[in-house]
């Protein structure tokens, strides 16, 4: 194969075309690495081998269109959720995305819920949302694409629903599309490659094709960027702690009225008015939850922003949007959860109703939902 055919196909990590002209550009490839077996661009050599990711732009808008072209074709589209943040990785709108096309529901890394969760509960709490947000779906898969947990039963629902059509994977950034599909590459195809996976989200540039055997491909797209989960908005380093990487152990606290919870510096919660009770927090272990008077939170905030409530550190705090105060009613009898998109969720265990304050950078979609567990 010579350079210039190398340089106007696709990257094999990432599926962005190759160039060799702007270092800044999606696609960059050193012209002293033409010649490499796989061809992959200087960005997914530089996750691979030291898990650092430069910043590249993609139109959205491209996104959009590539999702849009879905409709016109004859494919079985696998639908990738993260359950750690449910909501905010599920694709609004996907339904006119894909036309008539069946939709396959991945619920990916479920091994991060802490141990015990029923999942037969769990798949028909899937199924409920997935109806209250207008899609149409075959069948729910749950399943730990790191862990190989309930991996099988994805390869089952692929050969049961599948037939003789391509398979196109889509989802939201950093919902594990990447380590998901290298599994399938494994078990369907012969080809000896892997796409490119990290805890960056958008790791993936354009479609990737991947033959499979019977001649039928799985096409990879890129994730699609939601700004309203605090993934996105949160410096690189953050994700670090952001991102959990192990079962989630809940935090329960026993809080009468008037008192407040700061997840380091991320988001900080305000018990309003009620009657004492327990809220359950489910969020990275690595994150740091500290207590106090709500009369005091305000003056706690300005002096320890950034050092003691941390992450992010304090140089970094003007990377992020401003907090916006989110003021939620929890209703008698209920069973709810205070669903934070990108940094989990607060269980009230109480069924005496509450009234409380989410503060969020602004845009971080910040909902009321059915308890999860």
């Amino acid at each position: 194969m010579t350079n210039k055919q190398l340089v106007e196909g696709g990257c094999a990590g990432c599926g962005v075309k190759l160039q060799t002209t702007a270092n800044d550009k999606p696609g960059y490839i050193p012209d002293s690495a033409l010649e490499r077996e796989p061809a992959i661009c200087q960005r997914c050599f530089r996750i691979k081998n030291y898990n650092d990711a430069t910043t590249v732009t993609i139109d959205q808008d491209d996104f959009i269109k590539l999702l849009g072209g879905i409709a016109n074709t004859e494919s079985l589209v696998v639908h990738i959720v993260d359950i750690f943040d449910f909501e905010g990785s599920l694709i609004s709108g996907l339904q006119r995305f894909v036309g008539n096309n069946p939709v396959l529901l991945v619920v990916n890394k479920i091994d991060l819920l802490p141990k015990g969760v029923n999942l037969n509960r769990l798949r028909n709490w899937v199924q409920k949302q997935a109806k209250t947000q207008g899609l149409r779906i075959l069948d729910v898969v749950l399943c730990s694409a790191k862990r190989n947990m309930g991996f099988e039963r994805v390869i089952e629902a692929l050969g049961e629903h599948r037939g003789k059509r391509d398979v196109y994977v889509v989802g939201a950034t950093n919902v594990g599309k990447s380590t998901l599909i290298n599994r399938l590459i494994h078990d369907f195809s012969d080809l000896e490659r892997e796409l490119t996976t990290s805890r960056y989200p958008g790791t993936t540039l354009d479609a990737v094709h991947i033959p499979l055997d019977d001649g039928h491909d799985i096409i990879d797209t890129p994730g699609i960027v939601y700004a309203h989960r605090m993934t996105e908005v949160v410096p690189r380093d953050v994700l670090q702690a952001l991102l959990p990487d192990k079962p989630i152990k809940q935090l329960v606290y026993q809080l009468n009225e008037q008192q407040t919870l700061f997840i380091g510096a991320l988001a900080r919660f305000d018990f309003i008015e009620g009657a004492r009770q327990s809220f359950s927090l489910y969020i990275s272990n690595a994150l740091p939850v500290h207590r106090t008077k709500l009369e005091r939170a305000d003056e706690l905030y300005a002096d320890h922003k950034g050092v003691m409530l941390a992450p992010p550190k304090a140089e970094q705090l003007d990377e992020i949007p401003a907090w916006t105060r989110h003021r939620l009613t929890i209703r008698r009898g209920t069973d709810t959860d205070i669903y934070i998109s990108g940094l989990g969720w607060i269980h009230v265990n109480s069924g005496d109703g509450a009234l409380v304050d989410i503060h969020a950078p602004k845009g971080i979609r910040v909902l009321l939902r059915d308890a999860l567990i």
